[in-house]
This record gives structure tokens, C-alpha cells and sequence, in this order.
């Protein structure tokens, strides 16, 4: 953006490039042809494997062990199998499946509690770690002998699997059970130094972010796992099945795999990138977007003056994103089957682009230009019945509403400060795998 740092780094890897030399120099004798077609398919396979690939290709002494697994229908193999379906077709001996919020099929509704109940892929039960619980307890720790967690993230502090993965954590070193995180990449990718706060001030403490680290975070959840087990002592018993074939400056669409989505509203790698900003949007009177094909990639409502909106952002963007103006009419979530103008966002540059400073800006202009319709609003989920204090759960700025009075000038200057996160890259250092 024209008033901030604008940093730009090279992503680039010559380990493809050396690969195919030494691999192609063995099949010199090929004819011409053979060889162009061994080159195109050496070229359009994966070359990523998540940790599941690599647990796969490994024969593990508990591998007929009672097997609890903590997972969803988004975590598959390189392949598009289900986690859990290519393990028990494996022979790994899993007793009992645990899902996250969303449930097993990852189509629950956003806050909504889910049920226990029976997996149809693998007929394992299923139970439930959004709801009355959040963690396994001892009924169930006394049926198996180890954990595994498979489950992928966005890269973002409020998303809630990372803070599902701590409550097993903790679960698991109460009860004395090894954990093994089967260990993916960050679809938003792992550059640090696109790290972008602000830090959770643990004053503010909830299911969206239990301690400080900032909102995007750069890191994996294996990463994460060892940074808290250490910070936190927790004392679990972890091991961290890496993935193979990832580098950090890779994005989700550099992985040469299909999207799978995450959750209900997380339907593209665009919503992932832009999530981190734009769920900020629950706070408040704006539609982000829920139940339209643009879930997490625009804001909306019936009163936005969206073509003034995306003009104004234009004019502050510095050719990373564009603002377009649209409409949507959402099926359900706020502006139920109500036409919205809407203003969706195109980022250009992943590496230039910050979408917490831009979605904190984005609802600065519209409550500027809107000082009679906007609102901030309450955002009721299981974990928060009431609703209260959406906002600074999610920043985790105390009285983060406070922050939107400022003259322009001064909450850019506020902000730019909250949003600085360059304090992360030391503080995870000795947790970084990758």
C-alpha cells in the first residue's frame, strides 16, 4: 500500500531445476520423443507429500496400536484419498475418530455446536471436540493407546483447528499419550516475514485465540504444536510427521494440487488469503460474504455505496489488490435473500499484499462513509453464546473498537503499528521445521 513498507522478496527454487538435469541426463538413449513425454510428466507430478504421504510410506512399531485420530474430510493424501480412509486401508488400527468445528464433513455451520456420531467412510465413531467438549477426555483416552492429528489450516489465529490441536495437547500430556501431528504445509504460505499482527494481548483469551501470537502466522501447525508445547510447557509427548517437497515461500496454488475446502465458507485459496482481514467483518453490520460464491472475498450490505468504496480503495492500493464493485444476495447469514452491493477484492501481488491492514482500512472507510448504517455487531458461535467483544477476540486488542475514532491519519499510524509482526521470526525460531 502507498503509505506503508512495501516489501517485495524473490520466490524462487532451483531444487526443480536440478532435479529434472540429473534425472533427464539418465535418459539420454530415450528417443526424442519418449523423452519430451517423460519430461511433461516428470513436470505435472506432485511434487509435495503431506505428512500423511510420508506416514504412509513408513511401517511404525504402533501401527496396530488403538489409534485415536483427530481429523476432517479436508485432510487428504496427495492423491485426494481421506486421511483416515487411506490409513485404515493401510492397516493402521484406528479405534475412534475426532472431529473439529465443522464436524467430520466439513460442512457444519460457522460457530455452530456439532454432534458425535458415526463416520460412513470407515463406519469408526465419531466424536465431537466442538460442543460440550473441546477436548478428548479420560473415557475416551482410556481406549486408545496414541493420538493423531491430521487436520488443515489456513494460516490464521481465529481459524479454530490450531486451538482444537492445543486442547488435544493438552489432553494428551494429562493422560500420558503420545501425539503424532501428521504435518501440512501453510496454504498462505510460510514466509515469515509476512507475518502480520496484531498480537493477541491474552486478556482476550478465547476459542478464536487462546495466546499471543499474531494473526497471521506463517507457520505450520506441527510448528505451532512445538512453539506452544515449549511457551506454554504443556509436556506433551509430540512427533511431528513432516511433509515432503515444501518450501516456505510456496502458496497453496504452487503445491500443483487441487483446493480442497477447509470449512463452509472457505471455498477457494482467494478466501484463504484474503481471511486473515476479512473475517473481521463478523464484528460488525457488513456481510463477508457467507452463503455467495464470494465468502471471505468481498463485503457487502444493502446500504454500502460499493462503487465509492472500491474507488477509495483503489486510490490507497498500490497495484497488490484491486476493488471491484458487485452485488450479491446471500442464502443465508447476514443479509438473508437481501441484494447487497458488495465490494470484492483481487489481490494481484501475494507478496506485497497485507490483508489484516487492508481489512482493517476497508471497515474504516465504509464506517467514514457510512456514519448512520454501519454498526459493530455481536457474533454468537458455542464457544461465545453471548457474542460480546467479537471484535477485540479477534484483533485481540482490548477495546479494539476504540482504535475506529481516531482521525485517518492516526489509526493509520495505529494500526500500521498493531499490524507489525516482525517480533514473530525470533520468537519462533527454534520451532521452525521447514
Amino acid at each position: 500500500m502507498r503509505w506503508g513498507l512495501r516489501e517485495k522478496s524473490k520466490v524462487k527454487s532451483e531444487k526443480s531445476k536440478k532435479y529434472f538435469t540429473f534425472h533427464l541426463s539418465l535418459f539420454t538413449p530415450l528417443p526424442h520423443f519418449s523423452l519430451l513425454i517423460f519430461y511433461f510428466l516428470l513436470l505435472n507430478s506432485p511434487m509435495l507429500q503431506f505428512g500423511i504421504d510420508h506416514l504412509l510410506q513408513l511401517n511404525p512399531s504402533w501401527k496396530q496400536s488403538r489409534i485415536g485420530m483427530i481429523t476432517n474430510e479436508a485432510a487428504k493424501t496427495c492423491d485426494g484419498i481421506a486421511s483416515r480412509k487411506a490409513l485404515v486401508e493401510n492397516g493402521f488400527h484406528i479405534t475412534l475418530l475426532f472431529s473439529p468445528e465443522h464436524g467430520l464433513d466439513v460442512k457444519g455451520a460457522d460457530g455452530h455446536a456439532m454432534s458425535d456420531g458415526t463416520d460412513i467412510l470407515t463406519g469408526l465413531p465419531v466424536i465431537s471436540l466442538y460442543g460440550e467438549r473441546l477436548a478428548p477426555d479420560a473415557a475416551h483416552l482410556e481406549k486408545i493407546d496414541i493420538l493423531l492429528f491430521d487436520v488443515p489450516d489456513v494460516g490464521s489465529r481465529f481459524y479454530t483447528y490450531l486451538w482444537t490441536l492445543t486442547h488435544v495437547m493438552e489432553a494428551a500430556a494429562k493422560f500420558q499419550k503420545p501425539l503424532i501431528i501428521l504435518d501440512r504445509p501453510n496454504p498462505i504460505s510460510g514466509i515469515l516475514e509476512l507475518a502480520e499482527g496484531p498480537f493477541l494481548d491474552e486478556t482476550n483469551s478465547s476459542f478464536i485465540g487462546r495466546w499471543e501470537m499474531p494473526i497471521r502466522h506463517s507457520l505450520t501447525l506441527g510448528e505451532l504444536a512445538l512453539y506452544f508445547n515449549d511457551v506454554k510447557k504443556i509436556g506433551a509427548k509430540l512427533e511431528i510427521m513432516h511433509c515432503k517437497g515444501w518450501n516456505r515461500e510456496q502458496f497453496q496454488p504452487e503445491w500443483k494440487l487441487p483446493f480442497v475446502p477447509t470449512s463452509p465458507a472457505i471455498q477457494s485459496f482467494e478466501s484463504m488469503l484474503l481471511y486473515p482481514g476479512l473475517c473481521l467483518l463478523e464484528a460488525t453490520n457488513l456481510s463477508e460474504g457467507r452463503g455467495t460464491p464470494y465468502s471471505f472475498t468481498a463485503m457487502g450490505a444493502p446500504w454500502l455505496h460499493a462503487e465509492r468504496v472500491a474507488n477509495m480503495l483503489n486510490d490507497i492500493s498500490g497495484g497488490e489488490f484491486s476493488a471491484h464493485a458487485i452485488t450479491f444476495t446471500p442464502e443465508h447469514s447476514k443479509y438473508k435473500n437481501q441484494l447487497c452491493q458488495a465490494v470484492r477484492l483481487e489481490v494481484h501481488d501475494r507478496i506485497s499484499f497485507r490483508p489484516v491492514l487492508t481489512g482493517l482500512i476497508a471497515i474504516q472507510l465504509i464506517k467514514t462513509l457510512h456514519p448512520e448504517q454501519f454498526a459493530w455487531d455481536i457474533y454468537p458461535t458455542s464457544v461465545n453464546p453471548t457474542g460480546k467483544n467479537h471484535l477485540d477476540k479477534l484483533t485481540g486488542i482490548t477495546n479494539s473498537q476504540q482504535l475506529f475514532d481516531l482521525p485517518f491519519a492516526a489509526f493509520i499510524t495505529a494500526i500500521t503499528k498493531h499490524t507489525n509482526a516482525r517480533a514473530w521470526k525470533e520468537m519462533v525460531r527454534a520451532a521452525i521445521i521447514y
